[in-house]
């Protein structure tokens, strides 16, 4: 996914666009209104993330000039202002969603991925997931490899989910401790690799091919590797 980012506070853009990257997808930012909309009227981005208070042309002005251009891209307004008229009035100038600040990556990148698929037309619900031999019926809570059932913990199994979501994708350790453990800073322990070493012997034990690894200094992932 190639992705626009305009940010004004260098903080937020540097955490967001760092957290795209390692995510696996191509940022662009930019730092006011006026460099966004000619970046978005220039080039093609799958979507943009776009902050609402901007120097020069604001968030709201720069939605609506895309969308009078004919520019579909989906946006991501994000902002401070959280009131209800606030957001409405950010949806109403054409964007596709509103998330306010502070906000958790994790909810970016989720918001994000939600948007594609609703411009795809892909947004049916998912009840089951599938890596190689490795099924996961997110309606029955259970988890089979090869057919055979694997006995996992709650927490075993949401971090499996977060894995099998992103499958074939790196996924750091800030997106787990967000996602699976609601952490939203890093509290300094080994919890990740205590509860992924359980789980790969649970889904690796005894196979031929190993689905879960550790991309040194990066994080991990769930696939194949060839």
């Amino acid at each position: 996914m190639r992705v626009l980012m305009v940010e004004d506070e260098p903080v937020i853009a540097n955490f967001v666009a760092r957290g795209l990257r390692e995510a696996g997808h191509n940022v662009d930012a930019v730092g006011t209104g006026t460099d966004g909309l000619h970046r978005a009227r220039e080039e093609t981005y799958d979507a943009i993330v776009l902050d609402r208070m901007l120097p020069g042309i604001d968030g709201i002005e720069v939605v609506r000039r895309l969308r009078a251009d004919g520019n579909r891209t989906p946006v991501l307004m994000l902002s401070s202002l959280a009131e209800v008229e606030q957001r409405v009035e950010g949806l109403r100038s054409g964007a596709d969603d509103y998330l306010a600040k502070p906000f958790a990556f994790i909810e970016v990148l989720a918001r994000l991925d939600a948007l594609l698929r609703r411009q795809s037309g892909s947004a049916e619900e998912v009840t089951r997931l599938r890596v190689a031999d490795l099924e996961m019926d997110l309606l029955k809570r259970s988890v089979r490899r090869g057919g055979q059932l694997l006995e996992l913990q709650p927490r075993e199994f949401r971090l499996l989910e977060y894995l099998m979501r992103h499958a074939d994708q790196v996924v750091t350790r800030t997106m787990l401790l967000e996602a699976v453990w609601d952490y939203h800073f890093d509290p300094q322990t080994n919890v990740i690799d205590v509860h992924i070493s359980k789980l790969r012997q649970k889904i690796d034990r005894d196979r031929d091919v190993a689905l879960l690894h550790t991309v040194r200094g990066s994080g991990y992932l769930l696939g194949v590797r060839r």
